[in-house]
């Protein structure tokens, strides 16, 4: 049964969305009534006819809800969960002839009894959510299915990957990781499995999560408006309910359930360029070259499959790269590393070093008679390792020696759905075994999470590897939880406008789903752009966190300068301020990688109160202090934004705006319009052509005013290594505060044993009106400069700019500086 529905599927995605709301509610059954039930401490128990309920309160936010159909509950393992143990917080239970109340102090879960439902409520006894009556948490042979009241003003977000809009109400969606290259705004599923969403009402939110690798759907309405629904194929009811009232709450409780991203390497935040193929290394060596004899910056240079001998994985293609360390090291010394891709597929080939060692130690995908799985991808015949058994993990690993001796740093994890071209589901039979951690289960429930564990298996191999580096990793597919090993890109898309404007939706539903590492291969994938549409898409990826571009193979060349002298130049500028902005673009990931929030960032995630963002999709926040409105239409100059409340300032004119108003904002061919929030504190870098060139210096602050005081947190460590896990980091409060006397500017004493290059620091005061009096800097004078010089301490003022710019040499004790008006 759930071999024919794998296969149904795949063979046709509209027959089964149909057939799935079309199943006989007849065969359906649901919970029953209550008939008993015990209390443990943070653990309530429910009997209802032969199923089992069982409810943990793991924090006063957080509801675990499980249910076991036939009374026996599967052992207790998920992929994507990491925190197991909770300080279980204060409950109180309640019980009634016609309920059970368990109460914490933010919220509490109404049992009714007759029958079984479930309802959440605030502390005002508002109900934050609740189960549809007649239907509930149900089940038809293995599938199970839980049906939830849909209020008429909520909306959802969230879900991971999908095409289309932002808000998923009135929407079903698959979870099925799946290659399917050119998709469209109507296609579902693709490349990876996230099934967590919030449910946003009247100003408030609260998440779900539900923890079922199995194939599983999302209905939101639109089988019937007055529900939603979500269920799998089988597996067990297994989903935890998040209280906000705000996203960000849900957020960072969630990714302390799951886990949050490592900090990346630094000089994977720089500009990436890939295609399918740099064939040779001759190739490769004249694209290193393009960049630097026209002055564009990059940090990173692709090898797709050709880079392989008959893409055997772990092996070289010794006549196109006859001398790979030579062409690395030479290329490392340019500021360039270098990625290359890595499929599942090794090819069945008993002359092939991987296929004999992975045979020898059992690490292959096998039937339940023993009989190997054996699948045709780009090598031909190919078998496939289970990486969900921890010696096949190792094994994989280890073989990344010999590509890590000749000078690899980038892991680009591909075709980990896993795609398989020729057999009808185009992935690996359900029926073939995993270990799944001892378990032996079908493929059927490890499908979603095989990318998962393939990055698992590549991070974890890289970093023993290669101790004193951190590993990047991107891939294509993915479950809940897969951010702890790798970046995620959004997979083969195309080169239209509409794909630009729709990878904006992708890329923040992905990163409020846990996943902040995100991008969408610039320029599209498929296909040709033009000059217009790269270097609008190419502004885009400036706020997105992967900046790669990207083309499929027989396509004409998608490099920055391709598109004539003029885009050549829109380009570079585009990528400088990728450059300008890393020290800004460093915080806001080692803020995610510690409290969990994306750098992309919807209106609504930030500003809930305002109605107007639940549908907004062409604007976005990226990081708490800057605005983004790309251009995402052809032959467009200027733009309708919708500002926030507060002020804003215009990034590139320095104009300050009020917020709670739609305005509208010139946006010419040559750069992406975006806005500063009032009281933040920008830093920012000199140019250099990729980030191992110079160490920052001078290190900018930018100012940008507030009649409020304001703070804020700056942190750098070396860009590259473990050691800030030991206290190796640089980092300090800046504050800010405005009077009619003086604007100031305390930075605390740096924390952490980290010490950068002796560098100075330039603090540019925005909006500053009329030349100030003086400058000080601990109580004592500065010199007023005519102009800033190098290595010079003093302070100068700029007219034209409205702009106090104050220089003075960096140093870890705690420093303030007054401009005296």
């Amino acid at each position: 049964m759930i071999r024919n529905r794998a296969i149904s599927f795949l063979i046709s995605l509209s027959l089964l969305t149909s057939t799935l709301s079309l199943l006989s509610r007849a065969q359906w059954q649901s919970a029953s009534n209550v008939e008993s039930f015990s209390h443990n401490k943070n653990q309530i128990s429910v009997q209802s006819g032969k199923a089992t309920l069982h409810v943990n309160i793991l924090a006063e936010d957080l509801i675990r809800v499980r249910l076991a159909t036939n009374g026996v509950f599967p052992p207790d393992m998920s992929w994507a969960v990491v925190k197991k143990e909770w300080q279980a917080p204060q409950v109180n239970v309640t019980d009634s002839q016609k309920e059970i109340i368990v109460a914490t102090n933010e919220l509490s879960l109404i049992i009714n009894k007759k029958p079984l439902r479930l309802k959440f409520v605030d502390k005002q006894n508002h109900i934050i959510n609740e189960d549809e009556p007649t239907k509930g948490m149900s089940w038809n042979e293995s599938e199970v299915r839980v049906w939830k009241k849909m209020p008429q003003d909520e909306y959802y977000y969230g879900f991971g990957e999908k095409a289309g809009r932002f808000n998923r109400r009135w929407t079903h969606m698959s979870m099925w990781n799946s290659d399917i290259p050119a998709y469209d705004a109507d296609t579902d599923p693709i490349y990876q499995t996230h099934p967590f969403f919030y449910g946003v009402n009247k100003g408030k939110a609260y998440g779900i999560f539900f923890d079922n690798t199995y194939w599983s759907s999302f209905d939101m309405g639109k089988e019937n408006r007055s529900q939603y629904s979500f269920g799998a194929e089988a597996g067990e009811i297994n989903y935890y309910f998040f209280y906000g009232p705000s996203p960000k709450k849900i957020l960072s409780r969630y990714t302390e359930l799951v886990g949050r991203m490592p900090l990346p390497p630094r000089w994977s935040l720089g500009y990436q360029q890939s295609r399918w193929s740099y064939p040779t290394e001759t190739r490769v060596r004249e694209i290193a070259k393009g960049f630097r004899d026209r002055t564009i910056p990059c940090d990173v240079i692709y090898l797709d499959i050709d880079y392989m001998d008959g893409y055997r994985i772990f092996t070289w293609n010794n006549k196109n790269f006859p001398n790979p360390k030579k062409m690395i090291d030479d290329l490392t010394k340019d500021g360039f590393k270098i990625a290359v891709i890595v499929d599942p597929g090794i090819k069945a080939d008993t002359a092939y070093h991987a296929f004999k060692s992975g045979n020898a130690q059992d690490v292959f995908l096998k039937y339940p008679d023993g009989k190997p799985f054996i699948g045709k991808v780009w090598p031909g015949e190919c078998a496939f390792p289970d990486f969900t058994k921890e010696s096949a993990r190792k094994w994989w690993g280890d073989n990344f020696s010999a590509l890590i001796e000749s000078g690899i740093r980038g892991w680009w994890n591909d075709m980990n759905e896993p795609s398989v071209f020729d057999v009808p589901t185009k992935t690996v039979d359900p029926d073939v075994l995993h270990d799944d951690n001892g378990l032996k289960t079908g493929h059927a429930k490890n499908h979603n999470i095989y990318g998962m564990q393939m990055t698992r298996a590549t991070y974890d191999g890289v970093k023993r590897l290669l101790p004193a580096e951190r590993p990047f990793v991107l891939t294509r597919a993915s479950y809940a939880g897969g951010h702890r090993y790798s970046s995620a890109w959004t997979g083969d898309n195309t080169s239209t406008w509409r794909d630009l404007e729709m990878s904006v939706p992708m890329l923040l539903n992905l990163s409020i789903s846990g996943q902040p590492f995100v991008g969408a291969d610039i320029g599209g994938f498929i296909g040709y752009p033009s000059g217009e549409l790269f270097a609008r898409w190419l502004q885009l990826g400036v706020f997105t966190p992967l900046m790669r571009a990207h083309s499929v193979i027989n396509e004409k060349n998608k490099e920055p300068w391709e598109f004539g002298d003029e885009f050549t130049n829109i380009n570079r500028e585009t990528i400088n301020l990728r450059y300008t902005l890393l020290p800004y673009i460093y915080n806001v990931m080692y803020q995610a990688s510690v409290t969990g929030m994306p750098a992309m960032r919807p209106m609504m995630f930030e500003y809930l109160e305002d109605g107007n963002f639940n549908w907004n999709q062409d604007q976005f926040m990226f990081g708490d202090d800057l605005l983004i409105t790309p251009v995402l239409t052809q032959a467009t100059t200027e733009r309708n934004v919708r500002l926030p409340e507060g002020d804003w300032y215009n990034y590139w004119t320095g104009q300050k705006y009020k917020g709670g108003n739609d305005i509208k904002v010139a946006a010419p061919l040559n750069r992406i319009p975006f806005f500063v929030r009032a009281g933040a504190i920008i830093p920012t870098q000199q140019v250099v052509q990729s980030t191992s060139q110079a160490p920052i210096d001078p290190l900018t602050l930018n100012v940008y005013p507030t009649e409020l005081q304001a703070t804020s947190t700056y942190y750098e460590d070396d860009g590259i290594s473990f050691e800030y896990e030991k206290g190796k980091y640089w980092k300090r409060t800046i504050g800010q505060w405005n009077s009619s006397q003086a604007i100031t500017l305390t930075l605390s004493k740096v924390e952490g044993s980290y010490t950068p290059p002796g560098r100075m620091l330039a603090v540019k005061f925005m909006n500053v009106s009329k030349e100030p009096k003086s400058a000080q800097m601990n109580g004592q004078k500065l010199e007023n400069l005519q102009r800033i010089e190098n290595k010079r301490e003093g302070w100068m003022f700029d007219a034209a700019s409205k702009q106090v710019i104050v220089t003075f040499k960096d140093q870890k004790s705690e420093l303030q500086l007054r401009v005296l008006r």
